[in-house]
């Protein structure tokens, strides 16, 4: 399969950068207020959006105070009925409990005129033709887990920490009594890896449950603290001392949970559990049912990570049935993805996988027998959007057109012909139809903010336009956001660069350059969507007269498995190497001030930060670090051990990823900024350095979050990115940046 070239796909214009506006196009200045998410504006700059979804194989528009059916060729759209109308259908319209929007107004019926919308304390089901209320569930208070299934009606959820299911008539069942924060019913499990974000499972007919059930038990408690409300009063009788907050936290090379996988019977009230033995150091995931709901699927993966297995089980008596498929990897093996059965082939499924080097779908039946790999090539299967029964077709995401973009297919299962549904250009965001038959693309370009378009899939695809939002910084003095390419360390492989200029940019000058980085697994910073997917806080920063400039680097995601699994047992390193070619090259541009070069991230980007200033003290001056990893050994089992293996396995991997021997190398200025109450990168991690430092006579700056994770949130956000701003403004703005300038 031949990858297009990066220029000719997304053409000479876009590479090069938007069009500089003159003083007499563009004159207001940007704010954090505008272009932090926590801002109080930052909504009204964003490319304006519609709220779409579908009720069967029909597209609605969902708004503040009405719901619309849309003409999927003309775009015309016709009501289906209004806010008032449904709070007085469903008798709230005196209460002071109604519906306050239908941003989030479902469909679940495919043929019947239901709606489903939330008043903050019950789910309810309005029929809109009938002007009925035809079911309403309650939410109840300590709500942790909830999953409705539309076909039964029934309802699982967790509150206060044991599991229940109301059926469609409103009768309640708990079965559960032992759930505790050390038994966890019904929730996301092995700390959200593996594509796990949720622990309950219907079957198609909503007949059966599966859930998980996790012992960590003997996970060890790590001591997080609560400080009390600014607000706190004598009065109610609370102590004025923080409280303790432990959370579980098993780390790297230590003791893990323990899972096991449970399904209830909806008709029999039994429960029986998958008998996939002692559940010590293995990890269960992607849950997934038979069509005719007598068999369960899971992938079940060794606590080393480089042997998986699809195994089946009896969903009446729990019993293993059969070892389906299996992948090992001299490395490791990471499956994110639950099997899917042929809507037009209960006999079928469809696995995925990188095995041969690219993550691809795979045909198998149901007896675990390989029929045929569906796709294959030298770029990544995304995500699957479903099926279209009518063509034998699957409907894909992939980056096929470009590494970094994502782009719309389908391909037919038999023959394996690929046929592209959009533009080929940008990054789309499509949402497909229940029957298959009509995809809903939501994209931008790097000069396009925000476009919509509906394709119907009966025949030849058809594009029919729908929407295109205005660009909502025409007004505004907006920098040149240019991309493109250099070579890895290992002088073969392409990375794929960002930069952004500052405001009235001119080649004639120097200016001081700011490096934002990640780096990690799972992430990218650049692609071919708006602005080149540049974050509101560069465009903040062009503005006052820097450079920034982003990489990414070997180790990140969507290219292939040798591409990411090059940092294996020694992270951060290969990705520093890279980074590094990235100042090589910003060192070659005569209006990059090799002087005043910067560099911030975040989480891993942190960690890449950190690694930077320490490992190459006389290249950067300044660095601002946000929730860093600084020892693996501190961090968690699934992630951290997939990456680096265990520090009782790999102990020089882990010694020489560790930063807390590179405190000493310390010259320039470095601000470490984290919350308080992080529970993934646990402070820990921060604590330890300043004490590496304090050792070393070296001088980080470091400012916490009270209250907040790992990323701070709403409003906080804004205060956060001003005191980034500030950071570089004190210490690199200028030449000798020694006096201390206000963000503006």
């Amino acid at each position: 399969m031949k990858i297009k070239s990066f220029l000719g796909l997304v053409g000479l214009c876009a590479l090069m950068g938007l069009v500089r506006p003159t003083e007499s196009m563009a004159q207001k200045q940007f704010t954090l207020e505008d272009l932090n998410f926590g801002g109080t504006n930052f909504y009204k700059m964003r490319p304006e959006a519609r709220y779409l979804t579908w009720w069967g194989g029909k597209l609605v528009r969902q708004d503040l105070n009405s719901c619309s059916l849309v003409d999927p060729v003309s775009g015309r759209e016709k009501r289906l009925f209004s806010l008032d109308e449904l709070n007085r259908w469903a008798g709230l319209e005196k209460s002071d409990e109604v519906v306050r929007h239908l941003y989030a107004a479902e469909f679940p019926y495919a043929d019947r005129p239901v709606v489903l919308v939330q008043n903050g304390r019950e789910d309810l089901y309005v029929n809109f033709k009938t002007h009925r209320l035809e079911q309403r569930s309650d939410r109840p208070a300590g709500l942790q887990a909830h999953l409705w299934n539309s076909q039964s009606g029934a309802t699982a959820y967790v509150a206060d920490n044991q599991l229940f299911v109301t059926d469609a008539k409103g009768q309640k069942r708990q079965l559960t009594t032992d759930g505790s924060r050390n038994i966890v019913y019904g929730q996301s499990v092995h700390r959200d890896e593996f594509g796990i974000s949720g622990g309950l499972y219907w079957s198609p007919k909503g007949n059966r449950l599966a859930f998980y059930r996790m012992d960590q038990s003997m996970v060890a408690d790590y001591p997080l603290v609560d400080i009390p409300e600014l607000d706190w009063k004598p009065e109610k009788g609370e102590s004025r001392a923080a409280k303790a907050a432990p959370i579980k936290y098993p780390m790297a090379g230590e003791t893990s949970h323990k899972v096991t996988v449970g399904v209830y019977d909806l008709t029999t009230g039994k429960t029986v559990y998958l008998q996939a033995g002692d559940p010590t150091d293995r990890y269960f995931t992607n849950i997934a049912w038979s069509p005719d709901e007598k068999t369960v699927y899971m992938f079940e993966v060794n606590r080393d990570q480089n042997d998986c297995r699809l195994v089946s089980y009896d969903a009446v008596t729990g019993a293993k049935l059969k070892e389906l498929y299996r992948e090992t990897d001299a490395k490791y093996v990471e499956p994110c993805h639950p099997i899917q059965f042929l809507p037009w082939n209960e006999n079928e499924f469809v696995l995925q996988s990188q095995k041969d080097g690219y993550n691809h779908l795979y045909l198998f039946n149901k007896d675990g027998r390989l029929i045929r790999q569906i796709t294959s090539g030298k770029w990544v299967v995304m995500d699957i959007l479903g099926f279209n029964a009518k063509q034998k077709g699957i409907i894909y995401v992939s980056n096929e057109c470009n590494p970094i973009q994502r782009n719309a297919w389908l391909v037919n299962v038999a023959t394996g012909k690929r046929t592209l549904l959009d533009n080929g250009r940008g990054c789309h965001y499509p949402k497909l139809s229940k029957d298959g038959s009509v995809l809903m693309d939501s994209y931008s370009e790097p000069d396009v903010p925000h476009k919509y378009e509906v394709v119907t899939l009966n025949g030849r695809p058809q594009r029919h336009d729908y929407f295109t939002s205005a660009d909502p910084w025409k007004e505004y003095n907006v920098p040149e956001y240019t991309s493109g390419s250099i070579k890895a360390a290992d002088g073969k492989t392409d990375l794929y660069w960002r930069m952004v200029k500052p405001v009235g940019f001119d080649p004639n000058k120097k200016y001081p350059t700011v490096i934002y980085v990640y780096g990690g697994p799972h992430a990218h910073n650049v692609e071919a969507s708006w602005h080149w997917g540049a974050r509101g806080w560069e465009t903040y920063m062009a503005q006052k007269g820097y450079l920034l400039f982003i990489l990414d680097n070997r180790g990140s995601e969507h290219r292939g498995k040798e591409f990411e699994q090059a940092t294996f047992r020694h992270l951060g390193q290969e990705e520093m190497k890279d980074q590094m070619e990235g100042v090589k090259y910003l060192k070659s541009l005569p209006y990059v001030d090799k002087d005043r070069i910067g560099v911030h991230g975040w989480s891993f980007g942190g960690y890449m930060t950190i690694s930077l200033i320490t490992n190459y003290p006389d290249v950067f001056k300044v660095a601002v670090a946000g929730g860093p990893v600084i020892d693996w050994k501190w961090y968690e089992v699934m992630y951290g051990e997939r990456y680096m293996d265990t520090p009782q396995t790999n102990p020089d991997g882990y010694a020489q990823t560790s930063l807390l021997q590179k405190a000493k190398n310390l010259k320039g200025k470095l601000q470490i900024i984290i919350g308080l109450n992080d529970p993934v990168v646990v402070p820990q991690h921060a604590y330890s350095f300043l004490k590496a430092c304090i050792a070393a006579g070296t001088q980080p700056d470091f400012y916490v979050y009270p209250g907040e994770p790992h990323n701070m949130r709403g409003h906080q956000s804004v205060h956060l990115h001003e005191r980034i701003t500030q950071y570089f403004e004190d210490y690199l703005a200028s030449p000798s940046s020694s006096g201390k300038r206000k963000v503006q």
